[in-house]
């Protein structure tokens, strides 16, 4: 009975962990998906055809963000292959998901983290190389700092050269 115990356990705390999904999971691709939806009627969502154009057509703006161009880069070949779970009304994230599965880089992609509303508390969530980069795009460098505490440090006193391109 103890065995049957700990494996509803782990059952129950696996399918906790594995079903909350990361809020950022994706966020361009699902951003860019979205923005593609929203230039399609309903009626046309349901079309693969339009579904192509409607990619190719966002693809092809000028203003779109480097973040965007990036998906862009990955998606414009594979338009049929995305426009099928689209055209079926598959929610966005599943789509980025789904496409993910055949080129891993897609939900790699992500938006620059906003740096300069980040506590200490925040910091901390993040990795050592996270704070490098953050760091580094402010022109700063930690020298001598091998303790993440050194690098958040660094972080918050350097916190006046955040840029504000977000």
């Amino acid at each position: 009975m103890r065995g049957f115990a700990t494996v509803l356990l782990f059952f129950l705390y696996s399918s906790s962990v594995l079903g909350a999904a990361d809020p950022k999971e994706c966020e361009v691709c699902v951003k860019v998906m979205d923005d593609v939806r929203a230039t399609l009627s309903k009626e046309d969502s349901r079309k693969k055809p339009k579904i192509e154009a409607a990619i190719g057509d966002y693809c092809a703006k000028e203003n779109l963000g480097s973040r965007e161009k990036k998906i862009c880069y990955y998606i414009d070949p594979i338009k049929r292959d995305v426009a099928h779970p689209y055209s079926l009304g598959m929610k966005s994230l599943k789509v980025c998901q789904r496409i993910n599965k055949d080129n891993a880089e897609i939900c790699t992609v992500k938006f620059p983290l906003k740096t300069e509303k980040l506590e200490k508390k925040d910091l901390t969530k993040l990795r050592v190389k996270q704070l490098k980069k953050i760091l580094a795009d402010r022109g700063v460098e930690c020298k001598g700092c091998i303790e993440k505490d050194e690098f958040i440090k660094r972080v918050q006193d350097t916190e006046h050269l955040a840029s504000d391109e977000f």
